[in-house]
């Protein structure tokens, strides 16, 4: 099958949207279909061969994050040009109603368009307000997946239709079998996020984190991921702020080591997440999770069954959680065990498998469609009774 696959973000910005297509991608190269990824990307960032760059993006505040997009005249013949030589059996688009290459593609695209919503936001007044612009395109996709419930009721509540609801995916085996790193080993607590992004909850563990390492006396934290390093520690005492790590940008082999490394880690993310892929990898890794109770992070994490959770935004509950999980380690023995179980269900190999499913489904109607068309003429094609 050739595959067209519509990234909306930049590809040089690392994000969870980004990680499920290049994995989605990856994984149907493996199992034979030809696969074609257009994405904002600037000019010298080094692409995968599957990758296609669509031009430079621009940043734009998107659900509570800033986004980089790809939008405007030039971007739009570029998409055109795409969907021309790829000549697709069917095309996925990700996050179509955001203002990106996606929307593009929606307008310029015939044939069977598939479309997954990542987004969670139960008051996107952007999106409510940019309904009537976004109804004929959405109009033109065959087939609606979400990444989770809450994604899926996003979509329902704003935009009308349903969705079937496919996980984001995970190699279960790439961060089940890295090396744990020495180094990292040793009451070590694991965060993994941009620094700088508030509602990756970084400030909220900050704030729990004297409360934690007066406790536990040997703890310390990694962090990794890009930002101000020296702002993400101000409003820690100087002599505590030793203990804090921080790690940098991370390759995926070293991020799964981390999390095979770590004896707990921590997601302490205050809102507008729609699945938790960071969770599952971490439970893949087989690191004990504590996560803030955000409704889809209760659903990754089996409603608290495969890890646990504290209430949002409350450093106090997420400080006395970490203390309890630290100094219990066949809990955290119980949560591997739990949280390895769990994962399965999220790996590559469902997942891919439940995507590829809705595309054969789509392209089997379009040609179940044509056939009859070429059959009965424009009656058939109008839904007129037959005679």
């Amino acid at each position: 099958m050739r595959i067209g696959i519509v990234c909306p973000y930049s590809w040089d910005v690392p994000g969870g949207v980004q990680f499920h297509i290049r994995d989605l991608a990856e994984y149907f190269l493996r199992v034979g279909h030809e696969v074609s990824v257009l994405a904002p990307a600037d000019d010298d960032t080094p692409l995968p061969p599957y990758v296609v760059s669509a031009g430079r993006a621009v940043p734009v505040p998107y659900n509570g994050s800033v986004a980089r997009l790809n939008f405007g005249f030039l971007s739009a013949a570029r998409v055109r040009r795409w969907l021309h030589d790829g000549a697709f059996d069917v095309v996925h688009i990700h996050e179509p109603t955001s203002p990106s290459l996606g929307l593009l593609t929606c307008w310029a695209a015939q044939g069977p368009i598939v479309a997954t919503f990542h987004t969670s936001n139960p008051r996107s007044r952007a999106m409510i307000a940019a309904y009537s612009i976004l109804q004929a395109a959405l109009e033109k996709i065959s087939a609606r997946i979400a990444v989770s419930e809450y994604a899926r009721r996003t979509l329902v509540e704003h935009l009308g239709g349903d969705a079937v609801v496919i996980p984001n995916g995970v190699d279960v085996d790439f961060f089940a079998e890295a090396e744990p790193k020495p180094e990292w080993q040793g009451e070590t607590i694991g965060f993994i996020g941009r620094i700088d992004e508030p509602r990756k909850g970084l400030p909220v563990l900050m704030k729990a984190l004297p409360k934690i390492l007066a406790a536990r006396p040997g703890a310390r934290l990694l962090v990794a991921g890009r930002g101000d390093e020296e702002a993400a520690v101000e409003s820690l005492p100087r002599q505590l702020r030793s203990r804090v790590e921080f790690l940098g940008m991370v390759s995926d082999e070293d991020k799964a080591r981390l999390l095979r490394s770590v004896d707990l880690y921590l997601a302490p993310n205050t809102g507008g997440e729609s699945f938790g892929i960071i969770l599952v990898e971490a439970m893949s890794a087989g690191a004990p999770v504590l996560a803030s109770d955000l409704d889809a992070f209760v659903q990754v994490l089996d409603q608290g069954r495969a890890g646990e959770v504290f209430a949002n935004e409350d450093a106090d509950a997420l400080a006395d959680a970490a203390v309890r999980l630290l100094a219990d380690p066949e809990r955290r023995a119980a949560l591997r065990e739990r949280g390895s179980a769990h994962v399965r269900r999220f790996d590559w190999s469902t997942v891919g498998a439940d995507i590829l499913s809705v595309y054969e489904t789509v392209t089997d109607g379009t040609t179940a469609v044509a056939a009859d068309e070429r059959t009965t003429g424009l009656r058939a094609r109008f839904g007129l009774a037959r005679d």
